[in-house]
Formats: C-alpha cells, structure tokens, sequence
C-alpha cells in the first residue's frame, strides 16, 4: 500500500583498527600483563584510564602509575537486558569505578545476580580474564569484595612487547524509517522508475528526493520528478585494494559519482562492463538493473552502471560542480 509505513532493520558495520600512541598503548600492555595503570597530572592526581593530555590544562602527560584492582562504586546502573554487542550475555550492572590508587573512575561492568546486590559505595574487586590480548575487555569485570579488601598495585614485566595498535570493531544496530519522499522513491525502484525532489527556489533537482531543499532550507514540491537512468560520470575512483566487507567486490573496480539527465546532484555508484583505466569524467552511462523477478523496494535494484557509448558529456563549470556536491550531500 502507498500509505503503509516503510521500515527497514540496518546494520552500520566497519571493521577499526587505531595506532595506540605511547601512553594508551602503555595501559593496554599493563592489561595484558594483568596491570591497571593511571597517568599523573600536574596537580598530583592520578587519572585512569590514563590519557595523553590533560583534560583541564591540556598539558601532554607522560607519567604512568600503577594502581589498585580494588576500587569503590562511585554510581551505576541496572542492564537487565543486554544487547548483543555488549560485553556481558547476562544481566549485570553498568558502574563508575574509581580504583584505589586513581582519583577519576573507569567505566566497567559488574556481575552480580540482581540490581538489589548494588549500591553506590560498595567496594569492589578486578577479574581478569585469563586468556588477555592488550585490550579493555582484558577486564572480564568486576565483584563484590569485602570493605577492607585492597589490591596491591602491580608492575609491568620489563622486556614485553608492547601493545601498539587495537581493534575497535564498529557495529549498529537500528530500525531505519526512511520518510514519505524517500519511501516513494524506493517504491518506484521496484517499477525501475528512479525519482527526485525538486527545490522550490532554485528548481534544482535531487536523487535520491529528501524532502527538504538542503539549499533553501525549504520542502521540496510535493510532486516527484521522474528521471531517466541514463546519465554522466562527474567524479570516479579506481579501488586497487580488497575492501574486507566487501568480498563480492574484486579489485580493480569503478566507484563513479553518477549525474542523471536532468538532475542537480549526483550519487554513487558502481562501474560496469567497462575496464577502470576506459572510465573518464563525462562518461556517458546507463543503470544495469537487477531481472523483473529480483526487484525489490531498494536502491540496490541499480547493479551499477555501464557505458551508454554516447558522446561524453562536457563539463565546463567545475566550481558549480562542487557547490551543488556540497549542498546535496546529507
């Protein structure tokens, strides 16, 4: 139905990886070697988790000291459902901890039975986990310990390699509802119609239509604008090297900013049925659809592009070229 409510489940996914820089890296390999390590500021207080620049002064900080695997509960929360990317299959508790030893608390989890067995002030004991890589989940979390429990500070082996880059995986999970324009235009997709928004100032025309005139600040008309799937390449680039998420994609291949005739704004797009050295700026293409049976309400109908062997188009206004890049990207 035209009316009913589009609603998609997406996942945004990138695999990270980061340089750790000296002082990071220094408490990484202390977590590996099943050592908590704080840094010292100016004023003698100690933070942990430690960082390269005081928050206050910005002062550069370079002073590591080991601190305690006892700490006090400065506050917390109950999470009696945890997610699936979160660090804990089981209910546990979310707390500010500051080890003793530290004067600014640590963000970690702690693992009791229920939010009754939690209070702000309790005092609570480290637990490594016994397999460590230099990480923060080197912590499998914390326990209730005893009022007078205290854990000695430790020392870093001498001689260890140490930690020098981490993997931060980038992983969300959400419900996308897509809006009235974008929902017609991804009806229309399953119709191999492709539409746009136009603004009412300029007349500019935009693919995919957002509903609002990024240049006037405006809504759009209310009527779409149907446009055909032949158009240009404005801008490409040629990817020489395997993109991990990706694997369907073997190198080299054709990224291409695509104009449609009649259009103000461009969109990306993969090259087809053309060697990536033949592709150029003012190509003139055409969509490769998926077959009638494979349609669906989705941009990924578009396979890619490929040359229409037309004459390429002649671009002779680059500075317009870039502004209206700039004003139609979200």
């Amino acid at each position: 139905m035209a009316d009913e409510v589009l609603r998609a489940p997406l996942v945004l996914e990138y695999p990270f990886t980061r340089t750790t820089g000296a002082v990071i890296g220094a408490f990484l390999t202390g977590l590996r070697e099943g050592v908590v390590l704080g840094v010292r500021r100016s004023d003698g207080s100690v933070m942990c988790p430690p960082l390269e620049y005081d928050p206050i002064t910005s002062e550069s900080l370079s002073e590591l000291v080991p601190v305690s695997t006892t700490g006090t509960v400065q506050t917390w929360t109950w999470n009696g459902a945890p997610r699936p990317q979160q660090p804990f299959s089981r209910p546990f508790a979310w707390a500010m901890i500051t080890l003793d030893g530290a004067d600014t608390p640590l963000l970690h989890g702690v693992l009791v039975d229920g939010p009754d067995q939690m209070r702000t002030g309790m005092r609570v004991q480290l637990e490594w986990r016994p397999q460590r890589e230099g990480h923060i989940t080197d912590i499998a979390g914390f326990l209730p310990a005893a009022e007078s429990a205290t854990g000695s500070p430790g020392a870093v082996p001498a001689g260890v390699e140490e930690v020098r880059s981490v993997r931060t995986p980038i992983r969300m999970e959400y419900t996308y509802t897509p809006g009235r324009a974008l929902s017609q235009y991804l009806r229309a997709m399953k119709d191999r119609r492709i539409l746009g928004d136009q603004c009412p100032e300029t007349g500019q025309v935009f693919v995919p239509p957002r509903g609002v005139s990024s240049i006037a600040g405006k809504a759009t008309l209310p009527d779409l604008v149907e446009l055909p799937d032949t158009g240009y390449i404005e801008s490409f680039n040629i990817t020489r090297v395997p993109i991990k998420m990706r694997p369907d994609l073997t190198p080299p291949y054709v990224s291409a900013w695509i104009v449609l005739d009649g259009a103000s704004v461009g969109f990306m797009g993969l090259g087809m049925n053309v060697a990536p050295e033949d592709v150029r700026v003012g190509m003139r293409v055409r969509a490769v659809w998926k077959p009638d049976d494979e349609l669906e309400m989705s941009a990924q109908n578009i396979l890619g592009w490929e040359p229409t062997g037309e004459p390429d188009e002649v671009i002779d206004d680059y500075s317009r070229v870039g502004r209206l890049q700039g004003a139609g990207e979200s």
